[in-house]
C-alpha cells in the first residue's frame, strides 16, 4: 500500500457562513433574547435588510478565528453563566462545522429584555 498525497482543490469558507453559525448557535442558547448591533449605523441597516449575521463580527487571520457576538439576554439570568455558555457553544459548533480553531470568543451584553409575563 503506497501513501500518494493528491490535491484536489482549495476549500473556502466565508466570514459570512462562520457568522451565520454563530449568530444561530447564539440564538439557540438558554438566556438571549435577541442580537444587537455593533454600532447605531449597522443597527439601521439589519433593521430593513434582516441580515443573519446581525450582532456578529469575525475576524480571520489564516490560522486562528476571533468573534466578537453582540446580545440581549433576559432579565433575571445569571449574566456571567449564559455568557460563558454562549463563548463555548460557538466556540465548539464553528471547529466542529469549519474545522477551524477558535482562538477567542467575545460576548458583548448590549441589553437586557424583560418578557412579558401573562
Amino acid at each position: 500500500m503506497t501513501d500518494e498525497n493528491k490535491t484536489l482543490g482549495n476549500i473556502l469558507v466565508s466570514h459570512r457562513a462562520i457568522a451565520t453559525v454563530a449568530c444561530q448557535t447564539a440564538l439557540s442558547s438558554y438566556g438571549v433574547v435577541g442580537m444587537a448591533s455593533k454600532n447605531l449605523a449597522n443597527g439601521i441597516a439589519n433593521v430593513l435588510l434582516k441580515d443573519p449575521t446581525n450582532g456578529v463580527e469575525v475576524r480571520y487571520d489564516g490560522s486562528l478565528v476571533d468573534l466578537d457576538i453582540y446580545v440581549v439576554l433576559e432579565y433575571g439570568t445569571r449574566i456571567k453563566s449564559v455568557a460563558s455558555t454562549i463563548a463555548h457553544q460557538v466556540q465548539y459548533q464553528v471547529e466542529t462545522i469549519f474545522g477551524l480553531k477558535v482562538n477567542r470568543v467575545n460576548i458583548h451584553v448590549r441589553g437586557l429584555r424583560i418578557s412579558d409575563i401573562d
